[in-house]
């Protein structure tokens, strides 16, 4: 597809759909959120996925944190990296959110672009219901504001 200026040509460019993978551990909290949020922010440029290494049921925490702010994971499913990595499955971009898999993720074909992006993981947070869904909500609002970086830097070039 040729176009007829370099306007057109831009706007065609930023219209493509980027694949976005984002990878963590359980793909059960930090993956699930940020591609909610790149869904949601950038979906204009993305189609954002999520997976984990060992997947496992998402945390309901992050469930509630979610939608207190209109996103609703409830009917979230966790899925294996190693099967999107098995089904050849190409990415514009892999995106690990927490340090254990970010060593161990699988280097995808193609071009992926690996980026690191470190959480700390809600299972590990302490405390009472209340102060658990607080750290939660800190971590949610970390991530949006990573993701609303990424759609920017994007956005810029």
């Amino acid at each position: 597809m040729t176009s007829a200026s370099h306007g057109q040509r831009e706007t065609v460019t930023k219209d493509f759909k980027r694949r976005v993978l984002f990878v963590c551990i359980h793909n059960a909290a930090r993956s699930q959120i940020a591609e909610a949020f790149l869904n949601g922010l950038g979906g204009r440029y993305f189609a954002a996925e999520s997976a984990g290494l060992e997947p496992t049921e998402i945390n309901p925490l992050v469930v509630e944190a979610m939608r207190e702010i209109g996103i609703d994971l409830s009917g979230a499913v966790a899925r294996s990296v190693f099967d999107l990595f098995k089904k050849g499955e190409k990415y514009s971009w892999v995106v690990t959110v927490c340090d254990e898999a970010n060593q161990r993720c699988p280097l995808f074909p193609g071009h992926a672009r690996r980026i690191h992006w470190s959480f700390e993981d809600p299972a590990s947070f302490d405390g009472s219901h209340e102060e658990k869904l607080e750290k939660t909500r800190k971590l949610r609002d970390e991530i949006k504001s990573k993701v609303e970086e990424f759609v920017r830097e994007f956005e810029a070039t």
